[in-house]
């Protein structure tokens, strides 16, 4: 029988109960007793599942790329996922300061050598001068080996391309700023690299992650909830519940 003669019922002894009229629940019971057929509520399905609708490894694995731990957080699991955010900024900030500590070193070593090694910081001399003035006392002793090494390409123009130190000391202490700057130089680019492997990571993790979460998705859980008033012959009316739990 459908709900809607249950509901009438029900409203019946509810209004009834606010009247003289009032009708006892053996009255209730008496009536149903009466009717052809049981009375009983159509189940109600309910289905519990783990999201909307299946999510795109692909989606997954770009968002890690651009910042990761976005693919772990798209695949609702965000609580592995960020490790991966907060290690990306730390790498971040490790890059950051490497590059501005690497930039202030250099600009002292080219200081330091135009003061007192009379080096002209006109923006035409490349990496391998600046390397080669920490090694060699002036540009004369430094074209003088490359000669006895027949290396004629690589000689300076001792005008253009002039240096000359005072000392062995002020050499070594530019050798160190230098060293000091290229070593972070150096840092920089372990950096970068950590940077690129934890987005590749982060994305293998957030591929994993976004398959597992349609894979649950599919393991749909549904719940049968049945209840009503049941009629049977030679017994009293009851209120049935039944529950039931399927995969």
């Amino acid at each position: 029988m459908k709900l809607f003669p249950l509901i009438l019922l029900l409203s019946s002894a509810i209004l009834f109960s606010q009247t003289d009229d009032f009708k006892s629940i053996q009255e209730l019971k008496s009536t149903l007793k009466n009717s052809d057929e049981n009375i009983q509520i159509e189940s109600i399905n309910l289905s519990s599942n783990l999201g909307n609708e299946k999510k795109s490894v692909g989606l997954g694995i770009i968002y890690s790329l651009l910042l990761p731990g976005m693919g772990e957080l798209y695949a609702d699991a965000y609580n592995t996922g960020k490790y991966f955010t907060i290690a990306d900024g730390v790498l971040w900030g490790t890059l950051i300061g490497m590059s501005a500590y690497s930039n202030w070193q250099e600009d002292n070593y080219k200081t330091y050598a135009a003061s007192l090694a009379d080096v002209v910081n006109d923006g035409n001399k490349d990496e391998d001068f600046y390397a080669n003035i920490g090694d060699y006392t002036s540009v004369y002793t430094y074209n003088e080996q490359k000669a006895l090494e027949r290396n004629f390409n690589e000689m300076y123009d001792e005008e253009a391309n002039f240096w000359k130190w005072n000392s062995t000391e002020e050499r070594r202490t530019y050798r160190d700023m230098w060293n000091s700057s290229e070593t972070a130089s150096n840092n920089i680019r372990f950096v970068v690299g950590g940077l690129i492997l934890n987005r590749v990571i982060s994305a293998i993790n957030a591929a994993r992650l976004v398959s597992s979460y349609n894979s649950r998705l599919e393991e749909e859980v549904s719940w049968n909830f049945s209840f009503g008033f049941m009629n049977q012959p030679n017994l009293p009316t009851s209120l049935s519940l039944n529950v039931q739990k399927s995969f």
